[in-house]
């Protein structure tokens, strides 16, 4: 979340000079509203300005986006910040119309091609983006956490986070071979569709992953049954998605991983973690 609200020079240069900021919180990870627009500190340069692209000329049916709003001067990104116009609506455990939308978010993102940052190898210290992006090979790759295990990002001195690592083993060796593409997806729509009452759901911005479509729906199933207060009739509804226990075990793995590896992952989330890693052992 933004720390410090967006400094003078900022609002100057995205053309917002003598309007107060206020803090959207959650909603908006951290973001702060200014009139129509809101500005947010981002982490990663690259990844801010690839999603500003991909969201200025990204149209779905039933699913309202929040646009890139450009600076004076063409920027997407000034020092550190980016603004978008603002969409109405609120984070809201309607894990349902969030997969659906994923569905037809990603018929159109099969299109887009593979980003070259996602093919960047991680570098300590390290970031938010890396821990996620060793969490995500540990559900793909042969030898889940090896990667991290070897660079140093992995801390197992936390009970809760021997047994995650213990759980992506276990859960790793029920994984059997997939067919399904890999294609642009979001990785993390859970915490990025606000809902407003009858309206479309809205798109605040994209994480982008390398996956087959129906693993990004299965992260929000997961996301939803462990954190969301979801039923658990929820993975039976999506059962006709492609491949759907896989993709629910290695979006579960990749869950599991996080908490592994990040370091502000809640010792208390992993109940729900092991919860669910019984429930995939059914669905499989």
């Amino acid at each position: 979340m933004s720390p410090v609200e967006p400094p003078a020079h900022v609002l100057a240069t995205f053309g917002l000079d003598g309007i107060e900021p206020i803090a959207l919180g959650a909603d908006w990870d951290g973001g702060w509203r200014c009139g129509e627009v809101v500005l947010s500190l981002i982490a990663d340069h690259a990844r801010a300005a690839w999603s500003a692209k991909v969201r200025e000329d990204l149209y779905v049916d039933g699913m309202r986006l929040a646009r890139p709003f450009r600076a004076t001067d063409g920027r997407y990104v000034v020092s550190g910040w980016r603004a978008d116009t603002f969409i109405a609506g609120s984070l809201e455990p309607r894990f349902d119309e969030m997969i659906s939308m994923a569905n037809r978010l990603h018929d159109v993102t099969r299109k887009l091609e593979r980003p070259r940052f996602l093919l960047s190898p991680a570098v300590a210290p390290y970031s938010d983006v890396d821990y996620f992006g060793f969490a995500d090979r540990a559900a793909w790759e042969e030898h889940p956490l090896a990667m991290a295990r070897k660079l140093g990002a992995l801390d197992e001195t936390r009970e809760d986070r021997k047994r995650a690592v213990e759980l992506v083993g276990e859960l790793a060796a029920l994984r059997a071979p997939t067919t399904s593409e890999p294609q642009l997806v979001h990785g993390d729509l859970s915490g990025a569709v606000l809902f407003a009452g009858a309206a479309a759901p809205g798109l605040t911005d994209f994480t982008p992953y390398w996956r087959p479509a129906a693993w990004a729906a299965a992260v929000v199933a997961v996301d939803g049954l462990v954190w969301g207060g979801a039923d658990d009739g929820l993975l039976l509804r999506w059962k006709d998605l492609p491949e759907w226990p896989q993709m629910v075990l290695r979006a579960l793995i990749f869950r599991l991983a996080v908490h592994a590896l990040h370091p502000k992952s809640d010792a208390e989330a992993l109940p729900g973690l092991e919860h669910l890693a019984e429930m995939a052992r059914w669905l499989l």
